[in-house]
């Protein structure tokens, strides 16, 4: 199925910090926007960002390395103040803002292989372009605990990003942060691997990482792509280097 990702003209004026719960989740999509004056009058409006932590629901899947994207969102949740308190399109969903530019977070609970089932339909609910819909997720190809932030890229086998892509109408012009959790050592089952909870020194790592991440996405949605992000890339990729 595909979601139209069209903007209307009209518009639903998004308060700072608001505590939003649409009462229709049937086909009447909506667009949420902060409308603010500047100093000169003129309205000032904001795109949201609907930021997705990938994982899997559930007790048992809580602390594995598959769930990196679900803990991104859970510290972003705190950090800004907000709450994930409500069900919609199969996923958990808070609304708040970063700044004065609202921010949709949504942690999608029907499994990481049917992630897209949530993404597709908020997005075109909230009618949010691919361009502020950042993907959060566990990545092999990084060292355990290295960020990466990118304004596009394939799936790179990883199913809850293929899932993403295919109820985007196969589109792959959508941010992601990547979190790296290695590769499995020697013969050990990937399967396993994914499932598997940190280690002690893994999980200090990826606490570090977490927070870092924080600082990173309020920089992504304030200010968008630009030489911090290069810069951010370039740490990252070299912060366990020692000269």
């Amino acid at each position: 199925m595909l979601y139209a990702l069209s903007v209307p003209k009209t518009c639903i004026s998004y308060p700072r910090n608001p505590i939003f719960h649409p009462r229709h989740l049937g086909p009447t999509r909506l667009r949420v926007l902060a409308s603010l004056p500047d100093p000169n009058g003129v309205k000032v409006e904001y795109t949201p960002w609907l930021i997705v932590g990938l994982g899997n629901p559930g007790n048992k899947y809580h602390g594995t390395r598959h769930n990196v994207g679900f803990e991104m969102i859970d510290h972003l949740s705190q950090a800004q103040g907000i709450l994930l308190n409500t069900i919609q399109s199969k996923a958990l969903f808070g609304i708040g803002s970063i700044g004065e530019v609202p921010i949709l977070l949504a942690k999608p609970q029907a499994y990481m292989n049917f992630s897209g089932e949530s993404v597709g339909p908020l997005a075109a609910y909230y009618q949010v372009p691919l361009r502020h819909i950042l993907l959060v997720y566990d990545d092999m190809s990084l060292p355990n605990g290295v960020l990466r932030l990118q304004p596009k890229g394939g799936h790179g086998h990883h199913n809850g990003v293929k899932s993403v892509m295919d109820h985007l109408d196969g589109c792959r012009e959508f941010p992601r942060l990547c979190i790296g959790i290695g590769n499995p050592p020697g013969n050990m089952d990937m399967k396993a691997y994914l499932l598997q909870k940190f280690s002690s020194l893994e999980r200090e790592l990826v606490d570090e990482a977490l927070q870092q991440g924080v600082d990173a996405v309020r920089n992504l949605v304030l200010h968008g792509f630009n030489s911090s992000t290069t810069r951010f890339n370039l740490e990252q990729k070299y912060k366990y280097h020692k000269v």
